[in-house]
Order: structure tokens, then C-alpha cells, then sequence
């Protein structure tokens, strides 16, 4: 079984078990959230009408705060002298999908 879910602006596929990095949330580790679900896969039973798709629920665990990869920005212009370096670590959390149920 696995779902599309909505994470941070962005659809990512999950099953129960995954790990995945998604934007950061404002919330304490240890603590369970929960994401909407696009879409449901079952076996062979496919759950897309949004009246079904309210009763599932996608639960997670959150297990920390990471950061993305260091981007460096360079600003520079010809003949004048004038160039700036700066850098950049997108904040992102980690959670674990702990279960995918129909509930309600």
C-alpha cells in the first residue's frame, strides 16, 4: 500500500515506513502530523475521488531538523570591483510515515 501525498508544496509517493526529507514544519521531534492524501494505492484498488480520499489519513513521525545542500551565490561586475559571495542551506525536517489508514 502507498500514497501521493501533499508535503511542503510539493506531491511526494509514500509508504508506511519511508523516510522523507520534506520543508521545514513547526513542530518538535517526536511529534505526529499528519498529511493530506491525494491518492491511494491498494493492491489493485485505487482510491482518487476526493469524498473517499477524506477518510484517509497519512500519519508521521517528525525525527529531526536537516539542511539541504550549501548553494553558493556569486555576484559580480565586470571593470567595477565589485563582487559579494554569499551562501545558502535550505532548512528542511525529516519524518517517518507511520501509517496510511482509512479512518472516519
Amino acid at each position: 500500500m502507498y500514497a501521493i501525498v501533499r508535503a511542503g508544496g510539493r506531491q511526494e509517493k509514500v509508504a508506511e515506513g519511508d523516510v522523507l526529507t520534506v520543508d521545514k514544519l513547526d513542530a518538535e521531534v517526536g511529534s505526529t502530523v499528519t498529511f493530506p492524501a491525494l491518492l491511494v494505492v491498494d493492491g489493485g484498488n485505487v482510491v482518487s475521488k476526493q469524498a473517499d480520499l477524506a477518510s484517509y489519513e497519512v500519519t508521521a513521525e517528525i525525527l529531526g531538523a536537516v539542511k539541504g545542500p550549501k548553494i553558493h551565490i556569486m555576484h559580480y561586475r565586470n571593470k567595477t570591483g565589485y563582487k559579494r559571495r554569499m551562501g545558502h542551506r535550505q532548512p528542511y525536517t525529516e519524518v517517518k510515515i507511520t501509517g496510511i489508514k482509512a479512518g472516519k
